[in-house]
Protein backbone atom coordinates (compact mmCIF):
# COMPACT_ATOMS: atom_id res chain seq x y z
CA UNK A 1 0.00 0.00 0.00
CA UNK A 2 0.79 3.48 -0.97
CA UNK A 3 0.85 6.53 1.66
CA UNK A 4 -0.50 9.48 -0.22
CA UNK A 5 -1.67 12.62 1.92
CA UNK A 6 -5.24 13.21 2.46
CA UNK A 7 -4.28 17.97 3.04
CA UNK A 8 -7.38 19.45 4.08
CA UNK A 9 -8.58 22.34 1.59
CA UNK A 10 -6.19 25.75 2.50
CA UNK A 11 -8.37 28.26 4.81
CA UNK A 12 -8.04 31.81 3.72
CA UNK A 13 -8.25 34.07 6.59
CA UNK A 14 -9.04 37.78 4.97
CA UNK A 15 -7.24 41.27 7.10
CA UNK A 16 -7.93 44.47 5.94
CA UNK A 17 -5.56 47.19 6.52
CA UNK A 18 -7.15 50.20 5.58
CA UNK A 19 -8.62 49.76 2.57
CA UNK A 20 -6.39 46.91 1.43
CA UNK A 21 -7.07 43.55 1.59
CA UNK A 22 -4.48 41.36 2.46
CA UNK A 23 -4.95 37.63 2.32
CA UNK A 24 -3.04 35.24 4.36
CA UNK A 25 -2.94 31.49 2.99
CA UNK A 26 -2.06 28.33 5.13
CA UNK A 27 0.46 26.17 3.80
CA UNK A 28 -1.82 23.14 2.22
CA UNK A 29 0.99 20.53 2.91
CA UNK A 30 1.51 21.60 6.42
CA UNK A 31 -1.09 19.42 8.01
CA UNK A 32 0.30 16.68 6.01
CA UNK A 33 4.34 17.20 7.30
CA UNK A 34 2.83 17.42 11.22
CA UNK A 35 1.30 13.41 10.43
CA UNK A 36 4.90 12.31 8.58
CA UNK A 37 6.75 14.39 11.52
CA UNK A 38 4.40 12.75 13.84
CA UNK A 39 4.49 9.29 12.83
CA UNK A 40 8.41 9.16 12.80
CA UNK A 41 8.85 10.26 16.19
CA UNK A 42 5.98 8.01 17.79
CA UNK A 43 8.05 5.02 16.04
CA UNK A 44 11.25 5.94 17.79
CA UNK A 45 10.34 7.29 20.56
CA UNK A 46 6.71 5.99 21.50
CA UNK A 47 3.32 8.13 21.85
CA UNK A 48 3.84 9.16 25.29
CA UNK A 49 7.15 10.35 25.14
CA UNK A 50 6.41 12.57 22.18
CA UNK A 51 4.95 16.29 22.85
CA UNK A 52 3.77 18.72 20.38
CA UNK A 53 6.87 20.61 20.42
CA UNK A 54 8.34 18.15 18.97
CA UNK A 55 6.36 17.30 16.45
CA UNK A 56 5.72 21.18 15.44
CA UNK A 57 10.16 21.35 15.20
CA UNK A 58 10.23 18.27 12.99
CA UNK A 59 7.42 19.32 10.82
CA UNK A 60 9.22 23.06 10.52
CA UNK A 61 6.68 24.82 12.33
CA UNK A 62 5.98 25.68 16.09
CA UNK A 63 4.12 23.80 18.54
CA UNK A 64 1.17 26.35 18.52
CA UNK A 65 1.38 26.22 14.41
CA UNK A 66 0.30 22.27 15.39
CA UNK A 67 -2.38 23.71 17.04
CA UNK A 68 -4.42 25.01 13.85
CA UNK A 69 -4.53 21.63 12.36
CA UNK A 70 -4.99 19.61 15.34
CA UNK A 71 -6.48 20.09 19.26
CA UNK A 72 -4.64 17.64 20.92
CA UNK A 73 -1.66 14.96 20.31
CA UNK A 74 -4.51 12.53 20.06
CA UNK A 75 -5.96 14.46 17.27
CA UNK A 76 -2.70 14.06 15.78
CA UNK A 77 -2.96 10.23 16.02
CA UNK A 78 -6.63 9.69 15.01
CA UNK A 79 -5.90 11.51 12.12
CA UNK A 80 -2.83 9.45 10.93
CA UNK A 81 -4.50 6.19 11.86
CA UNK A 82 -7.33 7.17 9.71
CA UNK A 83 -5.68 8.08 6.76
CA UNK A 84 -4.21 4.53 7.43
CA UNK A 85 -7.13 2.57 7.13
CA UNK A 86 -8.68 4.93 4.70
CA UNK A 87 -5.85 4.09 2.14
CA UNK A 88 -6.44 0.33 2.61
CA UNK A 89 -10.25 0.57 1.86
CA UNK A 90 -9.54 2.80 -1.39
CA UNK A 91 -6.90 0.67 -2.68
CA UNK A 92 -8.79 -2.19 -1.93
CA UNK A 93 -11.79 -0.38 -3.69
CA UNK A 94 -10.03 0.16 -7.01
CA UNK A 95 -8.74 -3.45 -6.95
CA UNK A 96 -12.10 -5.32 -6.45
CA UNK A 97 -13.64 -2.50 -8.76
CA UNK A 98 -10.84 -3.46 -11.16
CA UNK A 99 -10.84 -6.99 -12.04
CA UNK A 100 -13.56 -9.79 -12.05
CA UNK A 101 -10.57 -11.88 -11.34
CA UNK A 102 -11.36 -13.36 -8.09
CA UNK A 103 -7.63 -15.36 -7.81
CA UNK A 104 -6.40 -11.60 -9.11
CA UNK A 105 -8.18 -9.56 -6.75
CA UNK A 106 -7.10 -11.75 -3.56
CA UNK A 107 -3.44 -11.60 -4.99
CA UNK A 108 -3.36 -7.86 -5.25
CA UNK A 109 -5.01 -7.58 -1.49
CA UNK A 110 -1.62 -9.50 -0.32
CA UNK A 111 0.41 -7.13 -2.39
CA UNK A 112 -1.01 -4.02 -0.65
CA UNK A 113 -0.41 -5.67 2.92
CA UNK A 114 2.80 -6.55 1.75
CA UNK A 115 3.37 -3.24 1.06
CA UNK A 116 1.64 -1.78 3.66
CA UNK A 117 4.12 -3.86 6.05
CA UNK A 118 7.44 -3.53 3.99
CA UNK A 119 7.03 -0.33 2.11
CA UNK A 120 5.69 1.22 5.22
CA UNK A 121 6.87 -0.47 8.02
CA UNK A 122 7.37 2.49 10.10
CA UNK A 123 3.94 3.48 10.10
CA UNK A 124 2.32 0.18 10.57
CA UNK A 125 4.10 -0.45 13.82
CA UNK A 126 2.37 3.20 15.20
CA UNK A 127 -0.60 1.78 14.02
CA UNK A 128 -0.33 -1.30 16.05
CA UNK A 129 1.49 -0.43 19.13
CA UNK A 130 -0.55 2.75 19.85
CA UNK A 131 -4.06 2.37 18.43
CA UNK A 132 -4.94 1.80 22.11
CA UNK A 133 -3.71 4.88 23.14
CA UNK A 134 -6.37 6.62 21.23
CA UNK A 135 -9.74 7.61 22.80
CA UNK A 136 -12.24 4.74 23.38
CA UNK A 137 -14.42 6.26 20.48
CA UNK A 138 -12.13 6.56 17.84
CA UNK A 139 -10.60 3.26 18.49
CA UNK A 140 -14.20 1.63 18.06
CA UNK A 141 -14.80 3.74 14.90
CA UNK A 142 -11.15 2.82 13.79
CA UNK A 143 -12.10 -1.05 14.62
CA UNK A 144 -14.93 -0.91 12.53
CA UNK A 145 -13.13 0.43 9.42
CA UNK A 146 -10.81 -2.83 10.07
CA UNK A 147 -13.44 -5.16 9.66
CA UNK A 148 -14.95 -3.65 6.75
CA UNK A 149 -11.21 -4.24 5.03
CA UNK A 150 -11.46 -7.78 6.18
CA UNK A 151 -14.96 -9.16 5.12
CA UNK A 152 -13.94 -8.32 1.76
CA UNK A 153 -11.01 -10.91 2.13
CA UNK A 154 -13.14 -12.90 4.02
CA UNK A 155 -15.95 -12.56 1.14
CA UNK A 156 -13.48 -13.40 -1.48
CA UNK A 157 -12.05 -16.40 0.30
CA UNK A 158 -15.44 -17.82 0.36
CA UNK A 159 -15.92 -17.67 -3.27
CA UNK A 160 -12.58 -19.70 -3.50
CA UNK A 161 -12.73 -21.99 -1.33
CA UNK A 162 -16.00 -23.58 -0.79
CA UNK A 163 -14.81 -26.46 1.46
CA UNK A 164 -14.39 -23.79 4.33
CA UNK A 165 -17.34 -22.36 6.18
CA UNK A 166 -18.21 -18.66 6.94
CA UNK A 167 -16.11 -18.96 10.10
CA UNK A 168 -13.40 -21.19 8.91
CA UNK A 169 -12.76 -18.47 6.11
CA UNK A 170 -12.59 -15.44 8.43
CA UNK A 171 -10.21 -17.41 10.69
CA UNK A 172 -7.97 -18.37 7.80
CA UNK A 173 -8.13 -14.51 6.48
CA UNK A 174 -6.60 -13.53 9.91
CA UNK A 175 -3.66 -16.09 9.85
CA UNK A 176 -2.87 -14.61 6.61
CA UNK A 177 -2.89 -10.96 7.84
CA UNK A 178 -1.10 -12.50 10.89
CA UNK A 179 1.89 -14.12 8.87
CA UNK A 180 2.11 -10.47 6.85
CA UNK A 181 2.35 -8.72 9.72
CA UNK A 182 5.25 -10.78 11.83
CA UNK A 183 8.03 -8.69 10.93
CA UNK A 184 6.55 -5.52 12.83
CA UNK A 185 7.29 -7.17 15.66
CA UNK A 186 10.88 -8.54 15.12
CA UNK A 187 13.76 -7.86 12.79
CA UNK A 188 14.15 -10.27 10.18
CA UNK A 189 17.51 -9.22 8.47
CA UNK A 190 15.96 -9.53 5.43
CA UNK A 191 16.53 -7.13 2.16
CA UNK A 192 13.20 -6.07 1.42
CA UNK A 193 12.83 -7.54 -1.82
CA UNK A 194 13.67 -10.87 -0.13
CA UNK A 195 10.87 -9.79 2.26
CA UNK A 196 8.39 -9.43 0.16
CA UNK A 197 8.64 -12.57 -1.60
CA UNK A 198 8.65 -14.79 1.34
CA UNK A 199 5.61 -13.04 2.62
CA UNK A 200 3.83 -13.15 -0.68
CA UNK A 201 4.62 -17.12 -0.53
CA UNK A 202 3.43 -17.68 3.20
CA UNK A 203 0.49 -15.86 2.98
CA UNK A 204 -0.19 -17.60 -0.97
CA UNK A 205 0.48 -20.87 1.27
CA UNK A 206 -2.06 -20.08 4.08
CA UNK A 207 -5.02 -19.33 1.89
CA UNK A 208 -4.26 -22.62 -0.40
CA UNK A 209 -4.80 -20.79 -3.56
CA UNK A 210 -2.81 -20.13 -6.56
CA UNK A 211 -2.11 -16.69 -7.54
CA UNK A 212 -3.99 -14.71 -10.29
CA UNK A 213 -3.40 -14.81 -13.76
Amino acid sequence: MNMPAHLEVPAIAAETLGDTPHVRTRDPERKGRILVAAADLVARKGFHAVSIAEIGAAAGITGSGVYRHFESKSAVLVALFDRVIDDLLSDEQQILEGTTDLRRALDLLIAGQVQFVVGERELAQVYYNEINNLPEEDRRRLRRKQRLYLEEWVHLVNELREDLSDTDARAVVHAVIGAIQSPLFHNTGLAEDRLRILLTESARAVLRIDAGS
